[in-house]
């Protein structure tokens, strides 16, 4: 495991994150400032990541605003700064090698992990442009959330079943380090982006079915450098994490639901996947 002082920035950051699936729009981006203004002092930010993050939170935060002839550009504007800060196209960050090469057990192949400073702000940009996508204050379906659950982690034993997993009991030391980055860091971008943001924005258009299978099968292939096993589990998750968005209405339990999957991986099985 590998930390030194500079990572204290991911800690306003996470707060940020916090505070923003609370609904406290104001101390989230006050926090988020501080980690910003952190990230340049600690040269984990350089000028031109900075330059990148304000124009694409900007237009995020005029989209709402905008004439609709306006908004389809900036939407498709936002989408693509999504897809860069995913992949790590946008250069002037430096992210945190935390994890080098570990195994979490004797059967699992070596991990790799890093806390990363650019990822995370798909979620505030997403916020800004589509607030919508935290959910709203509609009643769980609790029965309908429990009988996504079973299928869902179902689908380890089934990995298992299929050669790509094996049971391996494990709490590795750095458990805590993977569950703060897993959660905050994570499953908050990627549950804001194929959830809150592609499969809401689908379903009002062409039904929920669609916005679930469409932001799925996106959320599949995302993962193809892990292989077409990968693709198609991911694929299988993602439908389980769109199902918990949609009978709760809520961003925090498709995130939820994610990190508990992905955590259960962790404990129980090899880690990662094989190929």
């Amino acid at each position: 495991m590998i930390l030194d002082i500079s990572m204290w920035i991911w800690l306003p950051l996470s707060l940020a994150i916090v505070f923003a699936l609370a609904h406290q729009t104001k101390p989230s981006f006050a926090l988020l400032g501080i980690s910003l203004i952190g990230g340049l002092i600690e040269q984990r930010l350089n000028i031109i990541g900075l330059v990148a993050l304000i124009v694409g939170l900007f237009i995020a935060y005029k989209t709402p605003s905008l004439e609709r002839k306006w908004q389809i550009g900036a939407y498709l504007f936002i989408f693509l700064w999504c897809v860069a800060l995913f992949l790590h196209l946008i250069p002037g960050f430096t992210n945190a090698k935390v994890l080098d090469a570990v195994i979490t057990g004797p059967q699992s192949i070596p991990f790799t992990m890093y806390l990363n400073l650019d990822k995370p702000f798909i979620f505030f940009g997403l916020l800004l442009a589509y607030p919508a996508m935290l959910g709203n204050k509609a009643s769980f379906n609790k029965k309908a959330l429990l009988l996504t659950a079973i299928p869902l982690f179902s689908l380890l034993p089934i990995a298992w079943g299929l050669g790509a997993l094996q049971p391996e009991l494990t709490i590795p030391h750095w458990w805590w380090l993977f569950a703060l980055n897993n959660l905050l860091l994570t499953c908050v971008a990627e549950e804001a982006f194929f959830r809150g943001f592609v499969q809401q924005s689908l379903s009002k258009r062409f039904g929920w079915i669609a916005g679930v299978a469409v932001a799925s099968l996106l959320f599949g292939l995302a993962h193809i450098g892990g292989g077409l096993l990968l693709v198609a589990f991911a694929t299988l998750a993602g439908v389980g994490y769109g199902l918990a968005y949609h009978y709760s209405s809520r961003l925090w339990v498709a995130v939820l639901f994610h990190f508990l999957f992905n955590f259960a991986h962790l404990l129980f099985f090899t880690y990662p996947m094989m190929k």
